[in-house]
C-alpha cells in the first residue's frame, strides 16, 4: 500500500480519536491541519453514523479493488456452499491490462480461499471466478452487484464487472461507507479481509499470498474490515473500519494525500 496513503490515514484516525473529549463529545478534525492532494477523503465515526471529515465526498470516480466487497457481499449472499470446488479459467484472465497472478489457469480452491484471496490479495482472478460461479454466470452477478447497490441507497454507485480492473466501477465515497457497514455485517468478509497471510495448494505447489494492507501488521490496530485498490484512474485507494478510542470510524482515502502538521 502507497506509504503517503498510510501516513495520513494514520493521521486522521488519530486527529479524530484525539480530538474527543472522555465524555463522548463528538469527533472533529480540523481541516486547517490537513493538506489534502487527493481528491476524496472522508471519515465516519460508524458508531453514531456520523461524518467527522469529508473532501469530495459527492465526487462520483473509478473504485478500483474496493469493488472487490460488493463482490463478496453478493457471493454470500446466493448462500453458495463455500466448501465447493471452483476452478480458474481463459474467462478468469485480464487480457485488458495484462495484470499478473499466481492462481494459474486450472487452478482449483474451495470457494471460501477464493473469497479469501480476493479480499486479503486482492486477487482478480479470484473474483473472477466468483462471479462465473455464481447463478446465471457473470453478467448475473454484475448485475446482482448493481441491485445490491440500490438496495443499500447507493445512488451513485455503478459496477461493470467483479474486480475493480475497469475504470468504469464507479462510486461516492459516501456511498462507499455504505459499503463498508453493509460487508462489515458479514464476520466471513471482516475476517476474511484482515487476514495477514495464506498458503495455499495450487497444483501441486504451495503458494504463501499475503495482505495488501501494512496496517494489518500493526497490532495496535483493532481493525475489523479493510481493503486496499490501485488503477491509473482511481490512484491509490482503501477503505478501512477500524476501533479507535472506543469508536468504531470507518474512512475511505483515495489518491496521494499528505498530512501537514505544521499548518
Amino acid at each position: 500500500m502507497n506509504r503517503r496513503l498510510t501516513i495520513v490515514f494514520l493521521a486522521l484516525i488519530a486527529m479524530a480519536a484525539l480530538g474527543r473529549a472522555a465524555a463522548q463529545a463528538p469527533l472533529v478534525l480540523d481541516p486547517a491541519k490537513l493538506r489534502l492532494a487527493s481528491l476524496n477523503a472522508v471519515v465516519v465515526d460508524a458508531s453514531a453514523n456520523r461524518p467527522v471529515y469529508a473532501k469530495g465526498a459527492n465526487d462520483v470516480t473509478p473504485i478500483a479493488s474496493l469493488t472487490k466487497l460488493m463482490t463478496a457481499i453478493v457471493t454470500l449472499d446466493a448462500g453458495p456452499s463455500l466448501d465447493e470446488t471452483i476452478a480458474i479459467d481463459v474467462d478468469d484472465l485480464d487480457f485488458v491490462k495484462g495484470t499478473n497472478s499466481r492462481l494459474r489457469m486450472g487452478a482449483e480452491l474451495p470457494r471460501r480461499e477464493m473469497l479469501r484471496l480476493a479480499l486479503m490479495s486482492s486477487e482478480n482472478r479470484a473474483a473472477n471466478s466468483l462471479s462465473r460461479h455464481f447463478p446465471g454466470g457473470a453478467e448475473a452477478f454484475v448485475a446482482a452487484m448493481n441491485r445490491k447497490a440500490a438496495q443499500l441507497g447507493m445512488r451513485d454507485t455503478r459496477y461493470v464487472e467483479p474486480t475493480g480492473l475497469s475504470p468504469d466501477n464507479r462510486a461516492s465515497a459516501n456511498d462507499l461507507t455504505v459499503l463498508v457497514r453493509a460487508a462489515s455485517a458479514h464476520q466471513l468478509i471482516r475476517e476474511l479481509s484482515t487476514s495477514h497471510d495464506a498458503q495455499v495448494a495450487v497444483g501441486a505447489r504451495q503458494v504463501q499470498f499475503r495482505t495488501t494492507n501494512r496496517l494489518l501488521a500493526d497490532p495496535t490496530w483493532e481493525i475489523a474490515l479493510q481493503k486496499t485498490g490501485y488503477i491509473a484512474a482511481a490512484g491509490r485507494c482503501m477503505v478501512m473500519q477500524a476501533q479507535m478510542a472506543g469508536r468504531r470510524l470507518t474512512s475511505h482515502l483515495e489518491s496521494g494525500i499528505c498530512f501537514n502538521p505544521q499548518a
